[in-house]
């Protein structure tokens, strides 16, 4: 072979080594990236091309699907009480994507979760249709129902979470003005699309969209308060509710000349924190946040689960308990206000700790992961997130929290027959307080045999509501108690 016929010879046999070597990286090194790039339309085809699993509580479904015509994606999703259970379910629209729920778990909703291969192989051999499997939620129907009819006939925006508080299950996770995901589930441009468009903060000034119960945060106020009652009892700065807090009146921020105001006239001079809870005294609250420093405030916070996102498994942002304050800014943190800032599912924790003897459990939605045929898959143990107080000084704060529902600002959420225990709160909103404050109840109710089943957090949005009527007794107190007497019932 002369010279120039073994230099393309050579040239030849390389170019066809470099194909082999890239169809065998593409066939084997790059296939599951490429089968499942969003990119990659039979990606979408193939995820539609049967009926979704489904979302369960309280053994109904809460979703459906349904054939659509016109569309070489065959099967669209349905809600039932869509805008109600949005916060929970979030969306998958053959348009728009998947969120929540419905994108974390989609191998399971849609079938192609390596769980389920060997039910989908047997199904192939037999001849069976391909089905998505389905996700039990913890939800609690009667509770989620109480939230979100409480949340509308208020008007306003606002969220709700209820825990409960021995396992750290989601029993309600509601949040106002809500939207309807079955209105964009689809892919047309006249219909689908345009439902989508009136959703968006930019058209919609309401954000709809936005899951206000873990997602957003707010200055949590006085139940707040609720925390630094906690650090104070832990670090041995009072160790007796009934016990004089050597609180002046008035008390003046230390650095500054400022004084920290109370809401009105309330005895709040050297008061008990059994009586500063009742009445919601900030100077007490203050000074003790003060005392004790933004280190020890700090890691309180963290205790109960501030500074960290949480995983339900639908990801909460995290809530904001500052570091490097000095003495007069813990004192303003201390009393949820300045730059504390919490998630209703924080809040909720918080309540569900104090309400559990000082154990607080990992908060999560989803109980169980089930094939078609409804067999487990996967199921969810309840685990400990930590431990902020110890059981005595847990007992210590129930006591106080239950005289704020029985004498104090929460008597709205008291229910016959039942021990509810409390914590109110009015945020400050807008610069200088300029807007209309947040309203918040925390709570938790004990029934009869000494048992915690639940613990709630609320908190409203009125922009419309007069001033002076907003209160976290008046306006979330109701709404909490709704929601705990619907869990107690059930389970009577």
């Amino acid at each position: 072979m002369n010279k120039p016929l073994r230099r393309i010879a050579i040239f030849c046999g390389l170019l066809m080594l470099a194909l082999l070597i890239r169809d065998n990286w593409l066939q084997y090194a790059q296939a599951d990236k490429l089968r499942t790039d969003d990119r990659n339309r039979r990606v979408a085809i193939e995820r539609y091309a049967s009926p979704r699993g489904d979302i369960i509580v309280g053994g109904e479904a809460i979703t459906g699907s349904k054939e659509t015509s016109g569309s070489d994606y065959k099967y669209k999703r349905t809600y039932k009480d869509g805008p109600m259970w949005a916060p929970v379910t979030g969306y998958a629209s053959q348009a728009f994507g998947a969120t929540q729920l419905e994108s974390i778990e989609d191998g399971i909703l849609t079938g192609n979760d390596d769980r389920l291969f060997f039910r989908n192989t047997l199904d192939m051999l037999t001849g069976k249709k391909k089905q998505g499997g389905n996700v039990v939620t913890t939800l609690n129907a009667a509770a989620q129902k109480a939230a979100y009819n409480g949340l509308k006939s208020q008007g306003g925006k606002g969220a709700v979470v209820a825990l409960e508080p021995s396992t750290g299950k989601i029993l309600a996770l509601a949040s106002f003005p809500s939207y309807d995901p079955s209105s964009f589930a689809g892919n047309s441009t006249t219909t689908d699309t345009k439902a989508w468009q009136k959703l968006q903060k930019k058209n919609n000034p309401d954000d709809p969209m936005l899951n206000r119960a873990l997602r957003e945060v707010y200055p949590p106020g006085s139940t707040f308060k609720v925390v630094t009652a906690a650090a104070a009892l832990e670090n041995g700065l009072y160790t007796d509710p009934e016990e004089p807090t050597r609180t002046p009146l008035p008390w003046v921020m230390p650095g500054t000349t400022t004084e920290l105001k109370n809401e009105g006239n309330i005895p709040c001079k050297n008061a008990s924190l059994r009586d500063a809870l009742k009445v919601s005294c900030n100077t007490v609250f203050g000074k003790i946040g003060s005392d004790l420093g933004n280190d020890k405030m700090l890691e309180m916070a963290k205790k109960f689960g501030f500074t960290e996102e949480q995983f339900t498994p639908v990801r909460a942002t995290a809530s904001v308990f500052s570091d490097d304050m000095n003495k007069s800014q813990t004192a303003l943190s201390s009393i949820g206000q300045f730059n504390t800032a919490a998630t209703p599912l924080q809040m909720a924790m918080v309540a569900s700790a104090v309400a559990n003897d000082g154990v607080l459990m990992k908060p999560y939605m989803v109980d169980m992961l089930q094939a078609r045929d409804v067999e487990p898959i996967e199921r969810t143990d309840p685990e400990e997130y930590s431990r902020p107080l110890s059981a005595d000084n847990a007992q210590k704060l129930q006591s106080m929290m239950e005289t704020v529902v029985k004498d104090g600002t929460g008597r709205r959420a008291q229910i016959p027959g039942v021990t509810v225990g409390g914590k109110t709160g009015t945020a400050q909103h807008g610069e200088n307080n300029s807007k209309n404050p947040y309203a918040w109840f925390i709570s938790y109710a004990k029934t009869s045999d000494g048992e915690s089943p639940v613990a709630v957090a609320v908190v409203i949005e009125d922009d419309e509501a007069v001033r002076d009527d907003i209160s976290g007794g008046g306006l979330a107190a109701p709404i909490a108690r709704d929601v705990m007497e619907a869990v107690i019932k059930g389970k009577q």
